[in-house]
């Protein structure tokens, strides 16, 4: 079974974890009123079913290629990325003033989940545009606003986010590359940067390449490191380019998965150095890219959650096809009747809405952020979103590798033959905790940096939060909620425990705080997805009591009934790992010698 867009499931996640219909009535969404919002998804399904999806097998098969500095994609992807440009599909969140919808982030998520889960690989260069774009509009002079947004956000010069170099990835400090001051106002860029993805590519006119690099006189660490725009080609005084840059392909890499999307080795200055623009002030790059990066964190783990729907989808079909084994009466059955491979399926589709609702709940925070009228409000959404960012990219990450794994395992051995397609949602998958920093990152942020938020004030606040959706589960007298008050009560407090201690511990011992850093994440990612699908379950309630009973909404309340039943149990264990398993980490050099 190809893959399906679960638009129906989309649209009720929005509702149920970012207040759509709430806040269209209140005017926060006022521009996705009038069936916008519903019209926008249908539109999207429509290409990721008959425009990407085609193509997800070809660009895993045949793949980029590279030959003297020339990046060919796969057959088929510069004609369907010409289709995005023209269905004005990079401009959802653009600013108006540059030909932009200015749409909130919550419908682009909701976009992304559905073009990501029928081609994640073609999808990884509009990503980092609509990042870039961000960037640009935060921080960039009206001079280069003017240049390249406009051409940015219709998808004409797609972007690139010039991060990491041999010895500098996740740690920017031992940068190296240059830039030096020229007497026009502009840069001179010389170094060589890794793993960028579509650095090079035959889909576009141009690239704007987004570059960290260091002045001579620049302060050591990431203090010292500022942000330029370096264009493929030069633009001209009329907007069209021009002569070539100095920047060039070295060479794409050869990867476990995402074959579709050139990974690219990027050398600048080869013949004097590459021209750069500075974008905000010199020193103050970082900065400025984490406004990029932020965005990209949230699209990362949206990959997670489409990756993870696919290969649930792809699962399930087999599943209820491939006909092996006999019941208790004796009938050869499809494998789904089994109860081992039914709670494979459900642990697939349960894990898969979880980190959805997460991702959808940060997507209507970020907005939120944005577009209340209170400064004050915008600032606390700001906070809460701040929290939520490394859980939203991190534990949907995760999620898309388990979901992929159990894949090929309801497969059996034919999910282990390329053929079946079941391989690649996991080859593909692989990437997503390790790019737009690694999940050992996001957990260090967020214990680090994050917790600590006005004093711990910010995740108290998000504890209470999850606290009165537990107690509106309480109050439901349903026996098809089964044990779920109990189980998300009891995650909950194991929860808030293993916060106090993480608190503590950032006073008096760093070290044992950093050790229970990723076990903290996924416990959060537990509980805050449980809730949210706690609250789903609510909803779906609601809505049989006004209009009676309804499959869709029945399937709702059963798949947060599995979670909490069967995986929010997982809780109590990651508490007595946080509080209890620091010394077994940091004396693990015992184990390690040698």
């Amino acid at each position: 079974m190809p893959y399906r867009a679960p638009v129906a499931d989309i649209l009720f996640m929005m509702n149920s974890a970012a207040g759509l219909e709430r806040g269209i009535a209140d005017g926060l969404y006022a521009d996705l009123g009038d069936g916008l919002a519903e019209a926008t998804l249908h539109e999207a399904a429509k290409f990721a079913e008959n425009v990407l999806l085609p193509l997800n097998r070809v660009g895993d098969q045949v793949g980029a290629s590279w030959k003297d500095g020339v990046v060919t994609t796969a057959p088929g992807w510069p004609g369907a990325y010409r289709q995005f440009v023209a269905g004005g599909w990079q401009s959802l969140t653009g600013s108006a003033d540059h030909g932009g919808m200015h749409l909130p982030q919550l419908l682009l998520a909701a976009c992304l989940d559905m073009w990501n889960g029928a081609n994640m690989a073609f999808m990884l260069g509009p990503v980092l545009t609509f990042g870039a774009i961000d960037a640009l509009e935060a921080h960039a002079s009206d001079a280069i606003k003017e240049t390249y947004l406009a051409k940015m956000i219709s998808g004409e010069w797609p972007a690139t986010m010039n991060l990491t170099e041999p010895g500098a990835g996740s740690d920017l400090n031992p940068l190296r590359t240059r830039a030096e001051r020229a007497a026009d106002g502009s840069y001179r860029i010389t170094g060589q940067k890794i793993f960028i993805t579509y650095g090079e590519h035959d889909m576009a006119e141009n690239i704007v390449h987004l570059v960290l690099a260091r002045l001579p006189d620049a302060p050591a660490g990431t203090r010292g490191i500022s942000l330029f725009v370096v264009p493929k080609f030069l633009v001209n005084a009329d907007g069209t380019p021009g002569a070539r840059n100095d920047v060039r392909c070295a060479g794409i890499e050869h990867k476990l998965g995402i074959h579709g999307s050139p990974t690219c080795m990027m050398t600048y200055g080869d013949n004097g150095g590459a021209v750069g623009y500075l974008v905000g002030e010199e020193n103050r790059g970082l900065a400025c890219m984490f406004t990029m990066m932020n965005d990209a964190r949230l699209a990362t783990g949206l990959q997670g959650v489409a990756i993870a729907e696919a290969a649930f989808q792809h699962a399930l079909a087999y599943a209820t096809e491939r006909k092996q084994g006999r019941t208790a009466d004796a009938a050869l059955s499809a494998i789904i009747a089994h109860p081992d491979v039914k709670r494979m399926l459900m642990t697939m589709k349960a894990l898969t809405q979880s980190a959805r609702a997460v991702s959808y709940l940060t997507a209507g925070v970020i907005d939120r952020s944005r577009r209340l009228p209170d400064a004050a409000a915008r600032r606390r959404a700001a906070d809460r979103a701040g929290l939520l960012t490394p859980l939203a990219k991190a534990y949907p990450a995760d999620i898309g590798n388990e979901v992929a794994s159990l894949g090929v395992q309801v497969h059996g051995g034919m999910g282990f033959v390329e053929e079946s397609g079941a391989a690649q949602f996991m080859r593909d998958a692989r990437i997503i905790p390790i790019y737009e920093g690694t999940n050992g990152i996001q957990a260090i942020d967020l214990v680090t940096r994050k917790l600590p938020l006005e004093g711990g004030e910010v995740i108290r606040a998000e504890i209470a939060e999850m606290r009165a959706v537990a107690a509106d589960l309480r109050a439901v007298n349903d026996a098809a909620f089964g044990a779920s008050a109990d189980r998300l009560a009891d995650a909950l407090d194991a929860f808030e425990r293993a916060t106090g201690f993480m608190l503590d511990r950032l006073k008096s011992s760093g070290d044992e705080a950093l050790a229970g850093a990723t076990p903290y994440l996924r416990l959060f990612g537990l509980v805050r997805g449980g809730t949210s699908l706690a609250a789903m379950a609510l909803d779906a309630h609601r809505a049989q009591a006004a209009s009676g009973p309804d499959a869709l909404h029945a399937g709702r309340i059963a798949t947060a009934r599995f979670f909490a039943e069967n995986l929010l149990t997982a809780s109590g264990g990651l508490e007595a790992t946080i509080t209890g398993a620091a010394q077994s980490v940091l004396t693990a050099d015992i184990a390690l010698a040698g």
